[in-house]
């Protein structure tokens, strides 16, 4: 049993980056292929906006057949999703929270209830939150603690925490996204 929360941060300093198990200072970690990297990438980008295998195979049919750079565009379609856009305009901490907001259909699209997370917003949509749901505890305490009013959406949204609404102003750009996303890799690994 552990004593003191430092005794952790001891055993990853001695270990450094030894491999884990009894055996992990005997065995060299291989490099791993060009295959192993775009493979990685991709499960990173799936993980980060929660979007199962097939799903995100259907986004990336989508962005090859739209004009523009195929992972640029790919990119713009995972921020599109509609939970997304919920965790952008700071209704919810995690992305996972927002699908869970989204399906309980706490979330409105142009004033109609929406409960599918992977609804695609475009531009002038207005999402909000549904007047029933205003009432619950956690939006009340977004409003009462003004937490909305501290977060900055990207510049693609604007937010007007007072109404509990954002508007999507254009698509995003590449440049507005997250960079540490290589979404070469991901255009690679699919063009196998």
């Amino acid at each position: 049993m552990l004593k003191s929360g430092n005794s952790g941060r001891k055993v990853l300093e001695r270990r450094g980056s030894q491999p884990p198990g009894q055996h992990g200072a005997s065995v060299r970690r291989r490099q791993l292929s060009d295959y192993g990297v775009q493979l990685r990438e991709k499960q990173k980008v799936r993980r980060i906006y929660g979007v199962l295998e097939r799903q995100f195979r259907r986004y990336y049919g989508i962005a090859t057949r739209t004009t523009g750079q195929t992972g640029a565009v790919l990119l713009q379609i995972l921020e599109r999703r509609l939970d997304n856009v919920v965790f952008r305009l700071g209704y919810a901490v995690t992305r996972a929270q927002a699908r869970q907001l989204v399906n309980h259909g706490h979330i409105t699209v142009n004033g109609r209830k929406t409960d599918i997370p992977s609804a695609l917003v475009e531009v002038g949509d207005v999402i909000g939150v549904r007047a029933e749901s205003r009432k619950r505890d956690y939006f009340k305490d977004l409003e009462e603690t003004k937490q909305l009013n501290r977060v900055s959406p990207p510049s693609w949204l604007s937010l007007d925490a007072g109404k509990l609404e954002g508007v999507v102003q254009t698509f995003p750009s590449r440049e507005e996204l997250d960079m540490s996303i290589n979404e070469q890799l991901i255009v690679e690994f699919y063009s196998r």
